[in-house]
Order: C-alpha cells, then structure tokens, then sequence
C-alpha cells in the first residue's frame, strides 16, 4: 500500500510545512502561519497589524475572504525524493470570542505556540472552509475530492521522518541493508547499497542506485513511532531471523 493523494495532501497540509497565500484581489504571496484541524479545515494565525491582516480584511460587504494556500514538500534528506505540492482553496473568515477560543485549542493540537495567548489582542485567527484541494507531483496534477481530503488524515510519521532515517543511516545500515537484498531477491543487484531516504505510514522507500529503488511495505499501517519500532524490531535486531515486518515492491 501506498498514501493516497487525499492522504499525502493532509499530510502535507497539516502545518509542519511552511506555507504561501494567495489572496484574491491582492498582492503576494503572503507567507502565512498555519494548520489544519480535525476535519481538514485550515486556521490561519495572523498577525492583527501587518499585511496578511489587512489582505485578509473582507471587501464589497463580505464576511469572508478568498484566498488559496500554497504547500511545498520539504524532503526529509537531500537524497529524498520530493512528495510534491498542494494547493488549498476557500474562504476564511475571522474568528472571535468561543469560537476562536475553540480553534486555539485546535490549532494548539499540533503548534502550540505561545502566540495562541494572544488571540484578539496582538495575533489574529482565521479559518478556512476548504472548496478545492489540487495535488502535484512529477509534474502531473490531480484533483482531490474536498471530502476525500477531509476524510484522510496526515501522516503520523512525518514529524519525525528525519530523525527515523538519519537513525537508520546512523545506527542500522548493514541490517538494513541486509534485509532489503533479502526480500527482493533477483532484483537486487550486486554492489546495491541500499538506503532509506522516505518513509509513512505504509512502509518506506529505499534508494538502490542512482536511478534504482524500491518500496517496501509494512503489513498494517503504523499508528506511531513506537508501532513503527515494534514492527522493525525484527530486523534492526541482529538476534532475530522473522523477516515478516514488512512486504516489498521495486520501481
């Protein structure tokens, strides 16, 4: 298995990645701080003196603002192939009094910042209703079902991809490696060196050459970080023989 586009676009959406606005009838784009709650919605944390505020003050008699958020993949390695890029669109509208306090606490779920305590004095807060999600990659452009989009969820690993795979490069090379010649069999060739350079929740990808890889899939995937270092265990551990931590296919 593989992330859907969906999940990728949470994923990607979900605040740990710096962002861009493009706000309709203004000049940009905007850098903007921001995360996505439960149902995929995008709270924006603003500034209330400064120019994303004043683009996003509504026009014409309008409660709310268009506007489309702007998110670029950061590669874990620079080995790393790149997840791509999404494009949120909607309309926000400036949230006061329970329910900004309600989406502080949402927003707060995954960056509690300090900046929260300040919401309706020096900091502003804004949601967006999300109407159209499109996806890139390769240079090929998908388009995500706003609902499919909030139905997936971002992936538990991303916060600490890069601490799994520099701790594999750093601590487990040899059994990583060793494992990966072993489920693919033929398919490896001799003088393969494989590396981990991306991993979710489904399984990772391991770069065999310079234009070689495959993916190797988990049996289920993982909730977490720890799930992830039960199902490892086997073959990061030199003592152990099971190899049914995880299924492969190879690109």
């Amino acid at each position: 298995m593989q992330p859907s586009p969906a999940e990728i676009a949470r994923t990607l959406s979900a605040g740990h990645l710096p962002a861009v606005a493009h706000i309709a009838c203004r000049p940009g784009p905007v850098p903007v701080r921001h995360v996505t709650d439960a149902q995929g919605r995008v709270l924006l944390l603003v500034p209330s003196e400064g120019t994303l505020a004043a683009a996003l003050r509504p026009q014409d008699g309008n409660d709310d603002t268009a506007l489309v958020l702007d998110i670029r993949d950061v590669p874990p390695m620079a080995s790393s192939p790149t997840l791509g890029r999404v494009w949120v669109s909607g309309w926000a509208v400036q949230l006061t009094g329970e329910d900004a306090r309600a989406a502080a606490l949402d927003y707060a779920d995954t960056d509690a910042c300090g900046d929260l305590l300040d919401i309706g004095e020096s900091q502003l807060l804004y949601r967006m209703d999300v109407a159209e999600v499109r996806y890139e990659r390769n240079e090929n452009l998908i388009e995500i079902d706003p609902e499919d989009y909030a139905e997936a969820t971002p992936d538990p690993l991303r916060t600490v991809e890069f601490d799994l795979i520099a701790d594999l490069a750093d601590h487990h090379v040899e059994e990583m490696s060793d494992y990966v010649k072993r489920q693919l069999g033929p398919a490896a060739k001799p003088g393969d060196e494989p590396r981990v350079v991306r991993m979710d929740r489904y399984g990772f990808l391991v770069r065999m050459g310079k234009n070689r890889s495959a993916r190797l899939a988990f049996p289920r995937p993982v909730t977490d970080r720890h799930d992830l270092a039960h199902l490892l265990h086997p073959i990061l551990c030199r003592r152990c023989t099971s190899d049914s931590a995880a299924g492969h296919t190879a690109a």
